[in-house]
């Protein structure tokens, strides 16, 4: 629930951030209040709030070893089975820590190189061309 309303607020925020010469310009052109957000300002929005929804994912990675805590059986839960059972917490738990580690990693690169495939040229600045500038 917490979760799905940053969500919400993040679509918010990207859809005000709009400027909203872009809903005039739609409807001079002759669409209705509902192609001007479908096609106009929602793409726009949604490729605004893709860094946000990047963070959220990692978030709600690293933050579902507490689900443990109300007795739903996950990554963590099983590793605190499995270390009851062999004694070997220390290199259950280090397996577990690289999972989570290998995971992020996983997700963050997927969505950055989809955030950069649907970026739109000259707006904004990516990540390569941050590091060309920079060296």
């Amino acid at each position: 629930m917490n979760s799905a309303a940053y969500q919400a607020e993040y679509v918010r925020g990207s859809i005000q951030s709009i400027p909203s010469g872009q809903m005039i310009a739609a409807r001079s052109m002759g669409m209705n209040r509902m192609q001007s957000i479908s096609t106009i300002i929602l793409p726009q929005a949604l490729r605004v709030s893709i860094p946000a929804w990047s963070n959220e994912l990692i978030y709600l990675l690293k933050y579902s070893s507490l689900a443990y805590i109300i007795r739903v059986v996950e990554l963590t839960a099983a590793g605190k089975f499995i270390a009851a059972e062999t004694f070997r917490h220390i290199e259950v738990f280090l397996m577990i820590a690289l999972i989570y580690v290998a995971l992020t990693v996983v997700f963050t690169e997927i969505l950055d190189r989809f955030e950069e495939r649907i970026s739109i040229p000259g707006l904004g600045m990516r990540k390569k061309s941050a590091q060309r500038t920079i060296t």
